[in-house]
């Protein structure tokens, strides 16, 4: 099966690929020999996926799409600052090759040439010789792979670039330009002359697009700092003096090449690279502009028309009123958690957070109850954060903590995407409590409620069998015989006390310390605290289907099968009670998932 977008692309090319209007560039006289029914159209998801159509690996040479990537090498490389100094980023409303200068005797902007002759002109005062291979470089490097040069192009354009000449002779005179006219002009020339596909231009708008990430790599290319600026350009100047009428019909930040490809990459979305040689009078591909409308057009792309539904940005918003963390809680831990249920704010973020987005989030938990003592923020469904977001959170935090709330993070995995795009200056501020689950901020939280109500949860005490759970309902006779059948077993933090996949042949009462029931993988199941019994699928099934490590140092009392089914013929009425507590204990830990099922199922 085809996947829906691939049909688009198909769609679109078929309705396109009979246009044979336009010229193909012939001022360059190796760039009219291409073959001009060439047509590809290429589209590259941030997840790195590259949709193709067409002549898409057939390879031409870049021109003037290299400019935008040259000015994001130079803005990079040299700062901000030292760029504008030389160049202007104003739209010149004039053609590309036009020798005209601002007032002050800068170009215009880096995607004419004069700008981008000064834009090669300032990475050839930093790397000198060197250049053009920190220019090819960089441009492979958002390609995702190393791309060739056309030395036929090269040398055509080194014969009759006379005007370009003139452009880095008149730069050189109000001193926009390095000494070495000629070098800045060879490394200028080279980096029009390098070989791309249209493939390779969908990647490298997905990278931009993708905030200097390549999707396809994974590796950062440029800081998103650079990609705003660069994309911004590109907007206001990427096709030439058609600019204005290319932002009011497709209004995705572009840069077009007279080598018949056109780059489009549109913010958090997608990258389109296309390739057909006819041009129309202002220098760009006429089957890529149509290409570009149309999909915009259908998908409603432009940047311009965007919407974002606040309210769903939070996925769900509860406390723990009949829920609790995997650790299994006593009877009286239990009663107490619930007497504070409301005390707990549990809100789940989902989505992208920006500025919008993250001052819906505040403004709905600074409206958090008087009693509220702990909120738990859980972003786990959460891709990516915007540096307005960051700090609005961080502002957030402030506001919350000053009200003695406990602001708790769960859903953070260091390395992950978005804890990547934390700025340093947040990272510590605003993750000072940061959980990997959500059920691990919970188990927290609980432990937090029941040390100031109930004491030192973690004390050393060893509860007897009485007090057990699954024996709920002995009499003390009943009791004191099963105890004689029950074998002391103590086990130090750390050991491993059941193997999935072994027989079943006994089962615990957990005397003092913590457990955690575990799946093969390492996946936590449940956590058990002195009085909770483990092991006790044993009583309906033959081989064990989890692991049980030892949290702390234990004491339990083991009873094998053995001798509880002895223990049976003697005594059935004490056996039937064990299991309709099991029983029992099961359906609450049903109960209490199903719980959290309809709090996100209700959920906006």
């Amino acid at each position: 099966m085809k996947a829906p977008l691939q049909h688009c692309l198909e769609q679109c090319y078929n309705e396109l690929v009979h246009d044979l209007s336009g010229n193909v560039a012939d001022y360059i006289p190796e760039l009219s020999k291409c073959d001009p029914d060439r047509f590809g159209i290429s589209l590259a998801t941030l997840d790195g996926h590259v949709y193709d159509i067409g002549d898409c690996y057939i390879p031409f040479t870049i021109q003037s799409i290299s400019k935008a990537f040259v000015f994001a090498l130079a803005l990079e490389n040299l700062g901000l600052d030292q760029v504008e100094k030389v160049i202007s980023v104003e739209p010149s409303g004039e053609a590309f090759n036009s020798i005209r200068l601002t007032a002050d005797n800068r170009p215009f902007n880096p995607m004419v040439n004069a700008g981008a002759i000064a834009c090669t002109g300032l990475i050839v005062s930093k790397e000198g010789k060197g250049a053009f291979n920190k220019i090819h470089e960089t441009l492979s490097l958002f390609a995702g792979r190393s791309l060739g040069i056309d030395e036929a192009v090269y040398k055509s354009e080194m014969l009759t670039g006379d005007r370009n000449r003139a452009i880095a002779w008149l730069l050189r005179n109000y001193s926009r330009l390095p000494e070495g006219v000629d070098d800045v002009l060879d490394a200028y020339f080279k980096q029009c002359s390098i070989l791309v596909t249209a493939h390779d231009l969908a990647i490298m708008a997905a990278t931009l697009a993708n905030n200097g990430i390549n999707p396809v790599t994974g590796e950062q290319i440029i800081s998103p700092h650079v990609v705003a600026r660069t994309l911004s350009v590109m907007t206001s100047s990427g096709m030439y003096d058609y600019a204005g009428q290319w932002l009011y019909k497709v209004g995705i930040p572009a840069k077009s090449g007279v080598g018949g490809g056109i780059i489009a990459s549109l913010p958090a979305s997608l990258g389109l690279g296309t390739y057909s040689p006819r041009l129309d009078t202002y220098g760009n591909s006429v089957r890529g502009i149509r290409v570009c409308e149309k999909i915009s057009s259908y998908f409603n792309l432009h940047v311009l028309d965007r919407k974002e539904d606040l309210q769903t940005c939070i996925l769900a918003d509860y406390d723990i009123k009949g829920i609790s963390s995997r650790r299994s809680r006593r009877p009286k831990e239990i009663k107490i958690l619930q007497e504070h249920h409301d005390e707990v704010r549990i809100v789940e973020l989902v989505g992208s957070l920006s500025f919008s987005t993250m001052d819906y989030i505040s403004r709905k938990l600074t409206l958090s109850p008087d009693n509220t003592k702990y909120i738990i923020l859980d972003i786990k469904r959460v891709p990516s954060i915007t540096i307005a977001a960051q700090k609005i959170l961080e502002s957030l935090r402030q506001e919350i903590e000053s009200k003695c709330i406990k602001l708790i993070f769960s859903g953070i995995k260091i390395g992950s995407a978005i804890y990547r795009q934390i700025d340093l200056e947040y990272e510590n501020k605003l993750f000072q409590d940061k959980y990997l689950l959500l059920d691990d901020a919970i188990e927290w939280v609980e432990n937090d409620i029941l040390e100031r109500n109930y004491g030192n949860i973690n004390k050393e005490e060893i509860i007897p069998l009485s007090e057990q759970l699954l024996l709920s309902g002995f009499s003390a006779e009943e009791i004191k015989n099963l105890a004689e059948i029950c074998e002391l077993k103590h086990y130090n933090s750390g050991d491993q006390i059941i193997f999935s996949g072994d027989a079943a042949l006994s089962f615990y009462f957990l005397q003092a310390g913590q457990v955690s029931v575990k799946f093969s993988n390492g996946v936590k199941l449940s956590s058990l605290s002195a009085g909770m019994s483990f092991g006790e699928m044993a009583l309906l099934e033959n081989v064990r289907s989890a692991d049980v490590w030892a949290d702390t140092d234990i004491t339990c009392l083991e009873l094998t099968l053995n001798a509880y089914n002895n223990f049976r013929k003697f005594y059935p009425e004490t056996g039937e009670k064990i299991m309709r507590n099991g029983a029992y204990l099961l359906s609450q830990r049903l109960r209490m998932a199903n719980t959290k099922v309809h709090i996100l199922s209700s959920a906006r």
